[in-house]
């Protein structure tokens, strides 16, 4: 059980029966009466936001999150299955569950999966990725007008900056926090 005075940015609790994380935290203590703490919650199934105060006193359970070594095998017509790595369950994810990873997902990617109960809630892909790029216009040696950087269109299908340098058929990482180009990956 938690107590208010526990609450913080980035804190997974239990309110009214869902899993929610605290995207803002203020803590107020006006010169009468209790403490307050003032929180922007985020709905971890839905996605859904609001502003929530809480008094000193009150108390809530933690989340009850786990998270899952899982590998993206395929796309299922519309729902992605991904196999836990050691008890090679299958578990199929809605496009809604995956949809802040989809840029970056191509088949045999490890990641984390974070289950609530039994109940696959959400993906974390690793932090750093490597993608071959499918498209690049070529570099036209001396043209400074479009700067240092070009679009490049990676396998997964993303658009991203890319160095002018990097060349269509290349292996190059990305950081998936970021969305951006890091270093050519030499094979």
């Amino acid at each position: 059980m938690l107590d208010c005075s526990d609450l913080r940015k980035g804190l997974k609790i239990e309110y009214e029966g869902d899993p929610y994380v605290v995207t803002q935290f203020d803590f107020v203590k006006p010169g009468k009466g209790q403490a307050l703490y003032k929180c922007r919650l985020k709905n971890m199934i839905s996605g859904s936001q609001f502003d929530r105060t809480f008094r000193s006193g009150e108390k809530f359970n933690k989340a009850d999150l786990e998270e899952r070594t899982m590998e993206f095998s395929y796309m299922d017509g519309e729902n992605y299955c991904f196999m836990n790595t050691s008890t090679f369950e299958q578990e199929f994810l809605t496009p809604d569950q995956v949809s802040e990873v989809t840029d970056f997902l191509k088949e045999n990617t490890v990641c984390s999966v974070l289950f609530w109960g039994s109940k696959a809630i959400g993906v974390t892909l690793p932090n750093f990725i490597d993608l071959v790029v499918t498209k690049a216009e070529p570099w036209v040696k001396g043209d400074t007008a479009s700067g240092n950087s070009k679009p490049a269109v990676l396998e997964t299908g993303v658009s991203v900056q890319v160095p002018s340098f990097v060349e269509e058929g290349e292996k190059i990482r990305i950081d998936t926090r970021t969305g951006q180009y890091v270093e050519r990956v030499k094979e």
